[in-house]
């Protein structure tokens, strides 16, 4: 098959694919991110990577590189403390949930981001799924996880998709 008949069969569940990855990450637009699949797609496909491949595995793996370029090329966020910001600046906690300055995008995406993690692990969530979550976020991987808990890292990859699952209910863009 041809690069642009690969495209065109393709085109409308990759452009989904981007439209979600920017609506959850919103680290570009998704004609950006469509766009870069395209210019993955076709060095793959120039050196031969995407020969006998099914729809399904080229999509997926433009998913899973999209996600890493997004990874990459998201800018850090800057963290605050809410308990500083009340002691520097001698204000109540609900000035601060409510402070609306459009150039502290940051402050206020870190406080929706708390706010998520925190309802999501006190609502549903086994003591064990609470600690392995919170090992997964020290960047441990699922090997060490593993030997921690004493169990294969494939316990540990099944515990996760559990919890992701669990966290489908407050938000669709885990």
């Amino acid at each position: 098959m041809n690069f642009e008949a690969l495209i065109n069969k393709i085109s409308p569940k990759l452009k989904g694919i981007t439209y979600k990855l920017n609506s959850c990450l919103s680290a570009a637009n998704s004609q950006d991110l469509f766009q870069e699949a395209l210019l993955h797609l076709w060095q793959d496909y120039r050196h031969g990577k995407l020969a006998n491949k099914t729809d399904s595995y080229i999509l997926q793996g433009c998913y899973f590189y999209l996600k890493n370029y997004i990874r990459k090329e998201k800018p850090s966020k800057k963290i605050f403390s809410l308990n500083a910001l009340i002691d520097d600046k001698e204000t109540n906690l609900e000035e601060i949930l409510l402070y609306n300055n459009s150039d502290d995008q940051d402050y206020r995406d870190y406080l929706n981001s708390k706010l998520l993690a925190d309802t999501i692990r006190n609502n549903g969530l086994t003591g064990k799924e609470k600690k392995i979550l919170s090992l997964y976020a020290e960047g441990l991987t699922t090997r060490e996880i593993g030997a921690r808990f004493g169990v294969s890292h494939v316990s540990v990859v099944k515990a996760m998709k559990l919890i992701r699952e669990k966290c489908r209910k407050h938000t669709d863009c885990i």
